[in-house]
């Protein structure tokens, strides 16, 4: 299956593992299970990590080349994940969030998340 992890996901993921559901921990140590971030995680936490939010106080830089050194595949934005974004009601106003619904709805990953407002959209979503 292939998982998109939102941003909090991957930062416990990254850095504070204990801090992930036995499911989550389940569905991310499955070698059947093909783990993907999105570009958008990492503008994420590049913007709130500069605005001084402690809970993205993380070096982005090393973020990301943890991931690729773990195997984690990069999700760029496309032109086709930016236009569904338009389809989505507006369950969820934080811009970053709607990006990976669209992303998870037009790719076909299901979405792995903490918040469980994104639990309310069609797409495929699983609140952890």
């Amino acid at each position: 299956m292939k998982l998109l992890v939102d941003t909090q996901l991957l930062l416990w993921a990254a850095g504070m593992p204990d801090k992930l559901s036995a499911e989550a921990r389940e569905l991310l140590e499955d070698p059947q299970n093909i783990l993907f971030y999105s570009v958008a995680s990492l503008w994420e936490v590049v913007i709130k990590n500069g605005l001084g939010r402690s809970d993205f106080a993380v070096d982005p830089h090393l973020l990301r080349r943890g991931l690729v050194d773990n195997g984690w595949q990069e999700l760029p934005i496309e032109g086709s994940h930016v236009l569904a974004v338009s389809s989505l009601p507006t369950i969820h106003k934080d811009p970053f969030d709607r990006i990976l619904v669209a992303q998870a709805q037009v790719e076909g990953f299901l979405l792995l998340t903490t918040d469980v407002a994104l639990g309310e959209y069609l797409a495929p979503v699983r609140v952890m």
